[in-house]
Parts: C-alpha cells; structure tokens; sequence
C-alpha cells in the first residue's frame, strides 16, 4: 500500500526523493543538537526551534510537491515577470530592508513577521529565464541581438545581489556562465559576461554594504599567521570529530563557533557524525548533481534539460563553498548549506527549486532507466 501510494503521488526521479529525504532528516537531526547554545541565549527551548525548524522543513516539502506536479513549460512564462520584481525587491532591501549582521538583505513580510531574502527569488528567476532563452536560440543564428539581452540580466541581477552579499552573486555569475557554456553560447559572450559581472559586480560592492567585510575576510584568509575565529573553531569541530565523530548531539564547538546551524554546519555534521558523516553529505550532494545531469541527457526538451541543468549546479556548487568554507579551503561566506541549514525563505525557495528539477524529470523516463 505505501509503495503504491508512492507511485501514485511521488512522481519523477525517485532517487532524488530519497537524496531530499536523507538531507532532511540530518537537518533536524543537527539543527537540533546546534541550537542548544542559541537557545540558552534567547532564553527558548531547543525544542522551539526545532518544531519551527521542522515547520520549515515540511512546508519545503509540500512547495516541492505542489511544483513537481506543475509543468515545468509554465515556469517560463512567469520568469521573465519574477526577474523584473527581483530587481525592485532586492534595491528595496538595500535601501530599506531589515539590518541582519550588518547588512540589509532581508525584507520584513508584513502580519507574518517573517523575514525573506529577495536574493532567492532572483537566484530562480535568472536561471529559469536564461534557461528559457537559451532554449529559443538553440537552433538560432548566435548574434548581438540575441545574446545581449542574456548577458544584460545576468550581468544586472548579479550586481543587484552583489550590493549586499558578494558570495552569493559570484556563485549565481559562476552557474550563469556554466549554464551559457552547455547552451553553446560563442565564447566573445561568454568572456562580455565574466568582465561585465566582475566590473559591475565590484562597482556594486564597493557602493555596497559589504566591501569592508569582503576585503577584511580574504585578507584574513591569506594571512597564514592568524588564523579567523570562525575558521579556527570550525578546524577543532572538524578534528575532534574524527573517523566516526563524537556522537549524535555530543558536538562540543557548537558552543563556540557563530552560527553553527547555518553557516557553520558542515563542521558540526563532522564533530558529530565523523569524517564517514561528512563524506556522506558530500556523496548526497554529488548524487544530487549526477541525478540532475540524468535529466539533462533523457529530456526531449532544450528548455527542460538547461532548467535541471541550472538548478542542480545551483544548490550543489553552494553546498560546496559551504563545505569548502568549513573546512577552510575558501575565505568565509554567508552562504547556508542547502536543505540542511537552519533557515527560513532560503529553504522554502530550494524546496521549489528541487520541485522543478523533479518536474523536468516526468518529462523523461528516467525512472525506467535508472
């Protein structure tokens, strides 16, 4: 009877459900253990955020659900719409968002008190829009004409995000130009792209809010002599966590290290659950990515095939930084560990992102050749 009601209401790439569902338990599993120290200083009960962390969670779940069920052709029609909103929302957070570390990325969704990062929206706009442009021009002589209006929104909304959080529009450049790059966009456009989003972009930061801070972090993280705070805990997480880690909510640098339930979770996975946990996070990632190129080379459809594309490149080139960022491989970031970290809009909009992925999928017959 599950297995049938499975099939009936779980459509598409089946093993993507179960990476969604893997990562989601060991989300709960660790914002749990990583928020006893943020509890104790809001005065609130673990359990608090745990049931408003797994809210969250389900509500993600629910939107995949809802848009695995759509066709992923209407997507197209509402990006183009979604990109013009993103650039009114994201100058109304620089100029009069919510202050959150400094910076104004957030704005405050009335009566629900909750706050909302229009950088998420723009992230699935571009992509899904470039995506649907792309797709048009496959069978199209490549000219000015057509290929200027890809690099302009590219090149805008990367510089908008890049106001108030630079990682974030270096990783939406980066899955731009691979995107462009497999829609064999002529390499003169590819290089516009890069030179104009690293001018605009640097531009944008230095008129930004976060220019001191990007220049201070990969200042510090050039300086092998001084090691960053936030770094320097994350290293202890990761070494006392060894081969098979301390044990579930045993982490003892999740009292020390900033925001280890967002930013800095990664390095609580390993304290907990080891090195065989951290390099299990890793494999799900990978796994995630794999799946999404499946899709790429079994949908029919140009526009379907970027569209996966696009959004797997998406969350798992984040996912990477944030690993690499734990580790210290890369200077620190903001950026959260997708389906994993402790968070609020970002993890309803990756949720809708991972939907669309699995409604490209029904568009194939990748369950049959898996």
């Amino acid at each position: 009877m599950i297995k049938a009601w499975l099939k009936e209401n779980l459509k598409g790439d089946y093993q993507i459900w179960l990476i969604v569902f893997l990562l989601s338990v060991m989300s709960l599993l660790v914002v749990y253990s990583a928020t006893g120290t943020y509890a104790y200083k809001t005065m609130r009960s673990t359990e608090f955020y745990l049931f408003k962390h797994g809210s969250l969670v389900v509500a993600s779940l629910v939107l995949m659900w809802v848009c695995h069920r759509i066709d992923y052709r209407h997507y197209a029609r509402l990006s183009k719409l979604a990109l013009w909103l993103s650039v009114l929302l994201l100058m109304y957070a620089f100029l009069f968002g919510s202050t959150v570390n400094e910076a104004n990325r957030w704005i405050t969704i009335p009566l629900l008190n909750q706050t909302f990062q229009p950088s998420d929206l723009a992230k699935l706009a571009l992509i899904t829009n470039l995506a649907a442009m792309l797709a048009k021009r496959q069978h199209l002589r490549y000219d000015a004409k057509l290929l200027i209006p890809l690099v302009f929104w590219c090149i805008v909304i990367c510089g908008c995000i890049a106001l108030t959080n630079a990682s974030t529009a270096m990783l939406l450049l980066a899955t731009c130009f691979l995107l462009m790059f497999i829609g064999r966009v002529p390499v003169r456009f590819l290089a516009l792209l890069v030179v104009g989003g690293l001018v605009l972009g640097t531009v944008a930061l230095a008129a930004g809010q976060r220019f001191e801070t990007v220049q201070k972090r990969i200042e510090r993280f050039m300086d092998k002599d001084h090691v960053d705070f936030q770094a320097e805990q994350g290293y202890i997480a990761i070494t006392n966590g060894g081969v098979t880690g301390r044990g579930p909510g045993q982490s003892l640098q999740r009292n020390f290290l900033p925001h280890p339930y967002s930013d800095f979770i990664f390095a609580v996975i390993v304290e907990e659950y080891g090195f065989l946990g951290g390099l299990f996070t890793l494999f799900l990632y990978l796994w995630l990515l794999y799946r999404g190129m499946r899709i790429v080379a079994n949908t029919e459809r140009a526009f379907g095939g970027l569209l996966s594309a696009g959004l797997s490149f998406s969350l798992v080139i984040q996912a990477l930084v944030n690993m690499a960022v734990a580790t210290g491989l890369v200077p620190v970031t903001g950026l959260p560990l997708p389906l994993v970290s402790m968070g609020g809009t970002s993890l309803l909009f990756t949720g809708v992102a991972i939907g669309i992925i699995i409604s490209v999928s029904r568009d194939g017959v990748v369950e049959a050749k898996a």
